[in-house]
């Protein structure tokens, strides 16, 4: 009976022990390759759990592979820095424990994750609960700026294809647009900025948006750096505006033949020729929109209030671009 009291009693206490343990006991490597597995909403939850968990699960390491899986193929160098303006924005009232704020955080967190509410978020937490404020989380860190972007609170900059929704006089073209994400339906609404009427869009699907691929403005001419090198067959994107109070947008086009050349590879000289031939084949052989020539050395922007304006180019080297190109080819020549 002794030995039998003896081992049950032994195992009361190895079962209190037990129960006593959590996961901050767990060796360190093995909490970070656990936490490292969570998802956004799951690394939200744990970091209301407690304050040594708040301060494991809000660190850039931890959010940065989140951060490129999600964002990395829209999210480029400007919309970083208007990321930096943003949150210098949101940092001039200088006082982070702002009930207001505070709320607004709380809030845009629990649209991420709905588990949340059932952990002390709240901005009068007492009898010593947990709290993740808006103080918790410095408004510069990879966090913030993922919950932002996923909120849909941070407008980014990035380009959209073929905007309003595949209008044909925007077919083949790629133009510049400040973005904010909606999460229940996984797309996009967009702003473009004209001259006259600013014009927006929605339900943007995220194959339809790139990061801008030169820190060009869309209003200044892009410097080529590849004129010299281009031939009849390359791939291109030039930029072309209505008229000069207008943005400029990317279209795509080919490198064609002079007139005077028959298209003969072995007879061909057109890439030695100061003038460059460019094409753009969505269009019929009829159209003034078909054809435009530019001056390989001295190449400025061109163009008249009826044709519009041609500006800088960019010779496309990788597939992925080319393909892209291909894809949003329309199903029939445009007018």
């Amino acid at each position: 009976m002794k030995a039998k009291l003896g081992s049950s009693e032994n195992q009361a206490e190895d079962h209190n022990t037990t129960s006593s343990s959590s996961l901050l006991d767990l060796p360190e490597l093995t909490l970070e390759c656990i936490l490292d597995r969570l998802s956004p909403a799951g690394l939200c939850a744990m970091a209301g759990v407690c304050s040594s968990f708040r301060d494991r699960c809000t660190s850039d390491h931890l959010w940065e592979k989140h951060m490129k899986q999600k964002w990395g193929k829209v999210i480029g160098d400007s919309a970083y820095r208007e990321w930096q303006w943003h949150i210098a924005l949101k940092m001039r009232p200088r006082n982070l424990l702002d009930r207001t704020n505070q709320t607004s955080f709380i809030g845009s967190v629990s649209k991420i994750c709905p588990l949340l509410s059932r952990f002390s978020l709240k901005p009068g937490a007492e009898n010593g609960e947990n709290r993740l404020r808006k103080s918790d989380l410095p408004v510069d860190s990879i966090m913030a700026r993922y919950l932002a972007l996923e909120t849909g609170e941070f407008w980014f900059p990035a380009q959209v294809y073929n905007r309003e929704n595949g209008h044909a006089g925007f077919m083949l073209s790629c133009y510049d647009a400040k973005l904010s994400y909606d999460s229940k339906t996984d797309t996009f609404q967009a702003r473009y900025s004209p001259h006259g009427r600013r014009t927006t869009e929605e339900n943007i699907s995220w194959d339809r948006l790139r990061v801008p691929p030169v820190d060009t403005c869309s209003y200044d001419l892009h410097i080529s750096a590849s004129l010299v090198d281009l031939k009849p067959g390359d791939h291109i994107e030039i930029q072309w505006r209505k008229t000069k109070e207008f943005p400029y947008g990317w279209w795509y086009g080919i490198v064609g033949h002079m007139e005077s050349c028959d298209g003969n590879e072995n007879h061909c000289r057109c890439q030695y020729t100061d003038t460059v031939m460019l094409e753009f084949k969505q269009y019929p052989a009829s159209s003034r929109w078909r054809k435009t020539a530019i001056n390989r050395k001295d190449h400025r922007e061109v163009g008249n209030e009826t044709d519009g304006f041609y500006g800088g180019i960019r010779k496309l080297y990788k597939e992925e671009e080319i393909s892209m190109w291909k894809r949003l080819w329309p199903n029939q020549i445009l007018d």
